[in-house]
């Protein structure tokens, strides 16, 4: 988020860096409710409210390296000794962001700005070796072709420097993680963004489930919840306006974006600035009361407590006004006087929540391969086990009734659709004999940019599959790849959606080098889709074949006349077909 100036102003408490033994409203709570240095230092009081301490921007990179090479922690430092001194939280905030880095990072090269990038890292590492939680990469979600929440791309070189964001896929944000997996093993490694409820929720939902599914170490998901009000969030995730976010809206929310990423939620900078008490007192007992009843919420840090000294019109998301609480403030002391709410994530302190009983195992028996895997039949075992679906409803009620969404095709067949990236299924299959497998991929999208992938036993034995767009999700082609060497036995394969809303009916595996899957000539496979054009490019027509022959067959018996066609396959099996009649 964004920092704004502040008038100075009679602050209630003197400043200093930490109150033995403090544990906050929420000690001994399920999840913590923290907050943040106020202008650079920690409040007197701070230990009184609250359990966690994220430090507004003493620890951002701009106010650590203002001169490349030369760092100063202290501002940061206070704040993770004061957790430390406590036994509170500490939240660092943020490693990579497009905003408030160093100017000097302007006009360096991607080269140089990934080892200015590597040596932040470092850097922070040496100081702070055991972080607890870290916001790895701030407001990253893309708004359009070079746009993204913050700054990325103007004037500075991020993003290539980390490996890009090639169309979308947020390549720099999965290095950023990985980078910081390398340097703390045990922290809670969180992405953070801004408008998540209102203006970018599906953005931020894809943006997780590509950067989970591209491997990110991703632990938590943050919101930060500036959008909780009528007009919040409208100019660049700038605080609230109006009254309460409609709470019908506001709690379907919160669990939609849970159910479709499945990664714990953090709300990282909640505020709701406003200067009517009641307005104020209404959000935080409608939203605080729902982020500490939902499992899947780790934690919640407000975004400033006292009233002038908040980035928000007039500082008016505090809570405390000139030494005494408003409204909202004295109702959360009573609330979290009763109340510890409810933490199943397993971070933080929070009981992880139990895993399905029912073991993993195959559906129908193990599926042989060289052979052919129905989508439909994935193994038993449940969510996040035998497969992971980012929506706990099943839209296509066919055949399985969990949360799959299995669709029927034709031929009585069926078929796993409304594929989204991120999620995926897993086979208990048997490989005959070591070696490369050819395969076809049997699938249907009516959309651009749908992809799978292979894997087995965790390890990528193919490369991405991309699903072409044909028009809708009923046409279903063939599309062809071959894997790399596998070992025979027993394995587990995984199909791993990596690009949105694809069908997949089936893939068939032959050995490499017995028959070759895709393009031979009357090799019957499967029927695949065909689109018809004159040799001047004008669509006529559409067929399904199960090979050439097949194909020309159709096309004589057709009302075309007689004539040469260009025929264009799903699978890019493209020819130029000679008819007579």
């Amino acid at each position: 988020m964004r920092m704004k100036q502040l008038s100075l102003i009679l602050l209630s408490g003197a400043i200093l860096s930490g109150t033995a033994g403090a544990v906050g409203l929420a000690g001994g709570a399920s999840k913590f409710v923290g907050n943040i240095t106020t202008r650079g230092q920690v409040q007197s009081d701070f230990g009184t409210y609250w359990n966690q301490i994220t430090a507004e921007n003493e620890c951002k990179w701009a106010s650590v390296e203002g001169t490349r090479g030369k760092y100063n922690f202290s501002g940061c430092k206070n704040a993770y000794n004061w957790a430390k001194t406590n036994g509170g939280h500490f939240k660092f905030h943020a490693l990579v962001w497009g905003s408030q880095y160093p100017s000097w990072l302007n006009g360096l090269s991607a080269d140089d700005t990934k080892k200015a990038i590597t040596a932040w890292f470092d850097a922070v590492k040496k100081e702070f070796p055991d972080l607890e939680m870290i916001d790895v990469v701030n407001e990253a979600i893309r708004t359009g072709a070079g746009k993204y929440h913050s700054g990325y791309g103007n004037g500075n070189n991020i993003i290539p420097a980390l490996g890009g964001d090639n169309n979308g896929d947020y390549t720099f944000v999965t290095t950023a993680f990985k980078m910081a997996r390398e340097r703390w093993p045990n922290a809670v490694l969180i992405y953070n963004d801004y408008n998540t409820f209102q203006w970018q929720k599906n953005e931020g939902i894809d943006l997780i489930n590509k950067i989970k599914a591209a491997g990110a170490p991703v632990d938590a998901y943050g919101q930060q919840g500036h959008d909780m009000m009528s007009q919040g969030g409208g100019a660049g995730g700038t605080g609230g306006g109006g009254v309460c976010l409609n709470y019908n809206t506001f709690k379907s929310t919160l669990q939609e974006i849970y159910d479709k990423t499945k990664i714990p939620l953090v709300i990282s900078e909640y505020d709701i600035g406003t200067s009517d008490d009641q307005i104020q007192l209404q959000c935080y007992k409608e939203q605080i009361t729902a982020f500490m009843e939902a499992p899947y919420v780790a934690g919640i840090t407000l975004w400033g407590y006292i009233y002038g000294a908040t980035w928000t019109t007039d500082g008016n998301s505090g809570i405390i006004r000139n030494g005494k609480d408003r409204p909202a403030m004295t109702w959360l002391k009573e609330y979290l006087a009763k109340n510890k709410g409810v933490n199943t994530t397993g971070l933080l302190g929070g009981e992880p929540a139990k895993p399905d009983t029912v073991p993993q195992a195959a559906y129908k028996g193990a599926i042989a391969i060289p052979g052919t895997l129905e989508a439909e039949n994935y193994d038993v075992g449940g969510q996040t086990q035998s497969y992971y679906d980012a929506d706990a409803s099943n839209q296509g009620e066919a055949y399985r009734q969990d949360a799959v969404d299995v669709v029927a095709v034709a031929n009585n067949g069926y078929a796993v659709g409304y594929g989204e990236a991120g999620e995926w299924l897993e086979y208990t299959v048997n490989v005959a004999v070591l070696g490369t497998y050819d395969f076809e991929v049997l699938a249907a999208s009516g959309a651009d940019g749908s992809s799978i992938r292979l894997f087995i036993d965790g390890k990528a034995v193919s490369d991405t599959i991309k699903i072409a767009n044909g028009g809708d999700w009923d046409t279903y082609g063939a599309v062809s790849g071959t894997t790399t060497d596998i070992a025979a036995g027993t394995h587990v394969l995984k199909i791993a959606m990596t690009g949105n809303y694809a069908n997949i009916d089936n893939i068939k595996f032959v050995k490499s080098g017995s028959a070759k899957v895709s393009g031979s000539k009357g090799l019957a496979l499967g029927p695949r889709d065909y689109k018809v054009f004159s040799v001047s490019g004008r669509y006529l027509s559409s067929f399904q074949a199960k090979s050439e022959a097949d194909l020309r067959t159709q096309m004589q018996a057709s009302s075309l006349n007689r004539g040469l066609y260009f025929a264009r396959g799903m699978n890019s099996d493209n020819m130029l077909i000679n008819i007579s009649k």
